[in-house]
């Protein structure tokens, strides 16, 4: 439900010592050779196909992400209910639901204005599909394979978003070159609630690095 420019004041932060390329679709991924910075869902695309080909990134940097659910049956299904009301239903409706998850009450009224009309862009039944697609009942949990990923894997999360703060503790226990950033002040989406923190994880990460 972000668009790629929800990423804009990060990598504005970032300035040209690390350009950044700006990506909001599912099946787009970011150039072999770069360092991806997934949030979400994104951040799970971005894992998987990291997991299936681990020579295309030499970095990882995963948002808000855990490594799948622990029933992906039960969740499939109420993704799959979710997906079906979402075809049925006005963006306008669509949005106003999603707004109002509790994930996002740590987000204030302008920065939840300023993700709107982006949000309000969005076809539902492309939605729909991203949800039967990417959904986290849809995409089979990998905890059993993180060891497999040597990559430098920044894993960041809200210090507010205590659900993936947890999962970001359980990954970086069984990745095998990570470390766990917690986002003061910050909830489910760092990057638009505080971009400067968030700004610089990214350069003290890639710093080290590059």
């Amino acid at each position: 439900m972000q668009r790629g420019d929800a990423w804009a004041a990060v990598a504005d932060r970032l300035g040209e010592r690390y350009p950044s390329v700006l990506l909001g679709r599912a099946d787009e991924l970011p150039p072999r050779g770069t360092v991806p910075v997934g949030y979400s869902m994104g951040g799970r695309i971005v894992l998987h196909a990291a997991l299936a080909d681990p020579a295309r990134w030499p970095a990882l940097v995963l948002v808000g992400v855990s490594a799948g659910v622990d029933d992906p049956g039960a969740r499939r299904a109420q993704d799959d209910e979710l997906a079906a009301w979402v075809e049925r239903s006005p963006i306008e409706e669509v949005v106003a639901r999603w707004e109002a998850q509790p994930v996002f009450a740590t987000q204030s009224a302008d920065v939840v204005e300023a993700q709107r009309e982006g949000r309000l862009s969005h076809d539902p039944a492309g939605l729909a599909r991203l949800l039967r697609e990417y959904g986290p009942g849809a995409m089979p949990p990998v905890w059993e394979r993180l060891p497999e990923l040597e990559s430098p894997v920044l894993l960041l999360a809200g210090a507010l978003d205590g659900k993936y703060v947890e999962a970001g503790g359980r990954m970086a226990s069984l990745l095998p070159a990570a470390a766990l950033r917690a986002v003061d002040g910050a909830g489910h989406a760092p990057q638009v609630e505080e971009p400067d923190a968030v700004a610089a994880a990214l350069r003290e990460f890639l710093g080290e690095r590059f």
